[in-house]
């Protein structure tokens, strides 16, 4: 895709002939007379790089690029000025502005100024995509299942094949998806994710492809879609089978064609992604029920990688939960704290349906609500440590005759009652509608032990 450089200037004639000389060196051009106009216009698509005039009618360019500044801070801005004075050219720089050029123009030195802070701009984007990809989670444990998701991962993240991934809710597939990115070529670039189970049906078409001005109701400005936005990277698509057959459909032609137009627009824009995708869904399944389209299966299928899910990996247990107590640790600048041998014991037996997000969230819950450096087995939940009241009704109610369930059930109710109210007889005979003297009669029969009972 061409840089896009917007020129601000409320002299048509520089306009003109800033725009196309930029236009031949195969640069795209927007234009804006004014600074509420340039304003205007960032609002609906953000330039690679930006040349201000600092006299302008209306908000001055100075005000301009303290505005934009705000809000686009890596933004390159060039000021150009036929009035230029030190004072305003340092003014600007403290501003923010990349570089400051006094009229009348010199072309040569407005084309270098361009390559320039276009240059400075990817350099900044690359430091920033490289300090994400440093502090982005990895995927953690050693069990033979995840070395396997590892190898998958090695081998193809080199190439600009299209991967589909497959796997339970939680298992991590967003993970894989990034780990694909950070070892592909295109790594200095975008990863950008779609989740399309979270986008309703209506905006799907504007959310990937963008808009022009005017394309719906509420469409104020033109948008960007993801597919531009992802431009030389990676587009993740989340929740594949999430998507209706019409929008899968035209993903499908898009896929195919890397060209798509903005909802409402008639320009095509050419894009070079590669495409991620993922579901927790049989897409067998969803074919064989008209639900999900053959054609885009087979062309998002072209190398599958299935992530496991916890209980065929639970060995993984203990090293994901050290893993999740250390990212919290640095989170928050904190100490580090340990599961002790037998708390993790008893996590690796559990068999987590949710996968590793409830292993994530369960580490979370116990950073935050144990105060000691050390999550010991009493420390972790009920249902997790086995220690809850047994669910269901004791075996010995099914036991013998009626009038044998009877008194089992009597004495479970009533030594439950009991514990709860601390051994205290006369809030159990209370709490159960009985006078102190029947209640003790009874628990007398039923051999429960009081203690004093009050």
């Amino acid at each position: 895709m061409l840089a896009q450089v917007l020129i601000v200037d409320d002299e048509p004639s520089i306009r003109s002939s800033l725009g196309g000389i930029l236009s031949d060196e195969g640069y795209e051009i927007t234009q804006a007379p004014d600074g509420e106009s340039a304003l205007a216009l960032l609002e609906q698509e953000v330039p690679d790089i930006m040349l201000l005039d600092v006299w302008l009618p209306g908000i001055d360019g100075l005000q301009v690029l303290e505005r934009v500044k705000k809000r686009l801070p890596e933004l390159p801005v060039v000021m150009i000025s036929g009035h230029g004075t030190v004072e305003t050219a340092v003014k600007a720089t403290r501003l923010g502005a990349y570089d400051f050029i006094e009229k009348p123009l010199d072309m040569d030195k407005i084309l270098l100024a361009v390559r320039n802070g276009l240059a400075m701009s990817r350099l900044t984007e690359e430091n920033l995509l490289l300090r994400a990809k440093a502090e982005a989670p990895s995927i953690t444990g050693s069990s033979p299942a995840i070395q396997q998701v590892r190898r998958a991962i090695g081998q193809v993240a080199p190439t600009d094949s299209w991967v589909l991934i497959t796997g339970e809710n939680g298992t991590g597939k967003e993970l894989v998806a990034h780990a694909i990115h950070r070892q592909s070529r295109r790594a200095a670039h975008a990863f950008v994710d779609v989740n399309c189970a979270a986008i309703p049906e209506e905006l799907i078409e504007s959310e990937l492809f963008g808009h022009e001005k005017g394309a719906f109701t509420g469409a104020t400005g033109k948008k960007r879609g993801k597919f531009d936005l992802a431009h030389q990277g990676t587009l993740f698509l989340d929740e594949i089978a999430d998507m209706s057959l019409k929008t899968q459909a035209k993903i499908l032609r898009i896929l195919q064609e890397q060209r798509f137009e903005r909802v409402g627009g008639t320009k095509t824009i050419s894009v070079d992604v590669r495409v991620l995708a993922a579901t927790n869904k049989d897409l067998h399944q969803e074919m064989a029920a008209g639900r999900f389209r053959e054609d885009l299966f087979y062309r998002l299928n072209v190398i599958p990688i299935q992530v496991p899910p916890l209980r065929e990996r639970s060995g993984d247990v203990p090293e994901l939960a050290a893993d999740f107590l250390q990212h919290l640790a640095i989170k928050h600048n904190q100490p580090v704290k340990r599961f002790t041998p037998q708390a993790l014991e008893v996590l690796g037996a559990q068999p987590w349906p949710g996968n590793v997000r409830e292993v994530k969230n369960l580490v979370e819950r116990m950073w935050i609500l144990c105060p000691d450096r050390e999550i010991g087995l009493d420390d972790l939940p009920p249902e997790i440590s086995g220690s809850a009241a047994p669910a269901g009704p004791p075996p010995e109610l099914f036991a013998g005759d009626f009038k044998n369930a009877k008194a089992a059930f009597e004495k479970a109710y009533l030594e439950s009652k009991l514990n709860q109210n601390q051994g205290n007889v006369s809030r159990t005979a209370e709490e159960v509608g009985l006078e102190r003297s029947h209640l003790h009669k009874k628990l007398k029969s039923l051999g429960i032990k009081t203690g004093n009972g009050d």
